[in-house]
């Protein structure tokens, strides 16, 4: 029996965890350890399914004994396991995080105690999606994700979050609607919604039919992935969450959106019909959210900005349909998962050391918390694509492909890549000139807790404030193990590189995927993409 027979345990642990913490929903330090230590299991899992799919290529996994294309299947290959290992690495981070957010501020009551079941839910629902081998079970992997977001984003229950929450949904509604839409429609014409089958029978329709289910499931991806123009509800979502909710929403939610617009791409629709208008839509997404960015004061919703920039980068990776500029968009989805997520939690850690996530009310933290500083410099230096962090690597591998492919909107999707790249550095810097660097009297309307911070000479790891931890050592602990993961993906870029440069050739070659799921022996139709795979 092969590793890669084990995946399903990557949905179904956290939801054995997620059973498990509700049942101890009156013991805390029982569901911290259980959650903690079945996302961790679960991590170890994903890791051996990477290293399986390495040496063995591309597996299918049936459920319930029904032989595709009519069960349920799970697909394990390059960019699906490398998706959940990075995943699975960033919601431990985040999990570790929120406990020691809830053990400093000594949350021991319902809602709070409800965090930990639904986080993991949503963990399987991460997991169900990258591992769906058909468009309705990718359909539940959403909706699971759906569920369970908005239960973490309205926790406390105050008036922001709420109003937050009903937009979030009514938003995610309408995606999910559209989705659900698009797979009754592809039923109809094609009589399957087995994903390797698909790739066969979408071949046989008529080139407007094939349009028509084309768009209606790149819109639907497109607003769960924040694609200008479908990202405008995404600001306004995100920045009223608890910390460690808006960090792992930041991380992973729109990636799932951006592994289904990949997935959908390369195999279902092979070849260059939407590239241009995916192409111009990259451009608006990069220059658009990061001109937003600009204008922000609260450092939330400047994030929120640059993540949805930042999704531009990946789509035009896709719309090159290209070896190059899909390993170098699978390469950029693992380090912004990392470095957006590490981002977010570091702004959890400025709002309760200053007191204030907005950059006119703080001042002087260089000088209160040294390493508080060091754990944003350096994701905040990543994100901005400075060399030599990952952030660097991954934005040279899509300029060296744009310039490559050779054509206008590539070259401009290049200009636009490097003025989004510098514009970033420029959001990031003016956090840092202001938050960090000039001395808390200067802010405009500096926070009480900023200003009681110079007679705390212990700034560190521990420090407290009328008897509220700062900086508590789990919250600290968590968010450097993050940012030293997203070093290290500078340190081993080039085997990361490898395997998203792998992961790329699979996609494209989509034979690989066809034959795992529906038997070596079936006739796979060769189309060529524009960047010549097949």
């Amino acid at each position: 029996m092969s590793i890669a027979s084990f995946a399903p345990l990557a949905v179904v642990l956290p939801i054995l965890g997620a059973a498990l913490t509700f049942l101890l929903i009156r013991h805390s330090r029982a569901q911290r350890a259980v959650s903690i230590a079945l996302l961790s299991l679960t991590l170890l899992l994903e890791c051996f399914l990477l290293a399986s799919v390495w040496d063995g290529g591309t597996a299918a996994v049936t459920i319930g004994g029904w032989l595709p294309p009519w069960g349920i299947v799970m697909v394990v290959d390059q960019f699906s396991s490398l998706m959940l290992v990075v995943s699975s690495a960033v919601s431990l981070a985040v999990l570790v995080y929120a406990t020691g957010q809830g053990m400093a501020d000594g949350d021991q009551d319902a809602p709070v105690s409800i965090f930990h079941p639904t986080y993991l839910i949503l963990v399987a629902g991460v997991s169900n999606a990258f591992l769906s081998g058909d468009l309705f079970n990718l359909y539940v992997g959403f909706e699971i994700l759906l569920t369970a977001s908005y239960v973490l984003m309205t926790l406390g229950g105050t008036g922001p979050r709420i109003r937050a929450g009903v937009t979030y949904v009514v938003v995610s509604v309408v995606s999910s609607v559209l989705f659900l839409i698009s797979i009754a429609m592809v039923y109809g014409a094609t009589g399957t919604v087995n994903m390797a089958d698909l790739a066969i029978k979408l071949g046989e329709l008529d080139q407007g039919t094939k349009t028509l289910l084309h768009v209606m499931l790149l819109v639907a991806f497109g607003i769960k992935a924040a694609v200008f123009p479908l990202s405008f509800w995404l600001p306004d979502s995100y920045p009223t969450a608890p910390a460690p909710v808006t960090a792992v929403f930041a991380g992973l939610l729109t990636k799932v959106g951006v592994y289904a617009m990949v997935r959908t791409e390369t195999l279902l629709f092979p070849g260059d019909t939407l590239n241009t208008p995916l192409m111009v839509a990259a451009l608006l997404t990069m220059v658009v959210g990061i001109l937003g960015a600009l204008a922000q004061n609260d450092i939330k919703r400047l994030l929120s900005f640059t993540l949805v920039s930042h999704i531009g980068y990946m789509v035009f990776g896709l719309a090159m349909s290209s070896a190059a500029g899909l390993g170098a968009a699978v390469f950029y989805v693992a380090h912004h998962i990392t470095i957006q997520t590490s981002l977010f939690l570091v702004t959890g850690l400025i709002e309760r050391r200053g007191g204030s996530s907005s950059v006119d009310r703080l001042g002087g933290l260089a000088k209160l918390s040294p390493l508080l500083a060091l754990l944003f410099f350096v994701p905040a230096m990543n994100l901005a694509g400075i060399p030599p962090f990952s952030g660097f690597l991954g934005k040279v591998g899509l300029m060296q492909a744009g310039i490559e492919l050779g054509t206008p909107l590539a070259y401009a999707l290049v200009i636009g890549g490097v003025v989004t790249s510098l514009l970033t550095l420029l959001a990031v810097a003016r956090v840092w000139n202001r938050a960090f660097w000039r001395r808390p009297a200067d802010a405009e309307h500096p926070d009480p807790v900023l200003l009681a911070a110079p007679a705390m000479r212990v700034a560190g790891p521990g420090a407290k404030l009328n008897t509220v931890t700062l900086l508590p050592r789990t919250m600290v602990g968590s968010t450097l193990g993050l940012v030293v993961l997203g070093v290290a993906l500078t340190v081993f870029a080039g085997p990361l590189f490898a395997v998203s440069d792998q992961a790329a050739q699979d996609m494209l070659n989509r034979s690989s995927y066809i034959q795992a799921v529906l038997g070596e022996d079936t006739l796979v139709p060769m189309i060529l993409t524009a960047g010549g795979g097949k």
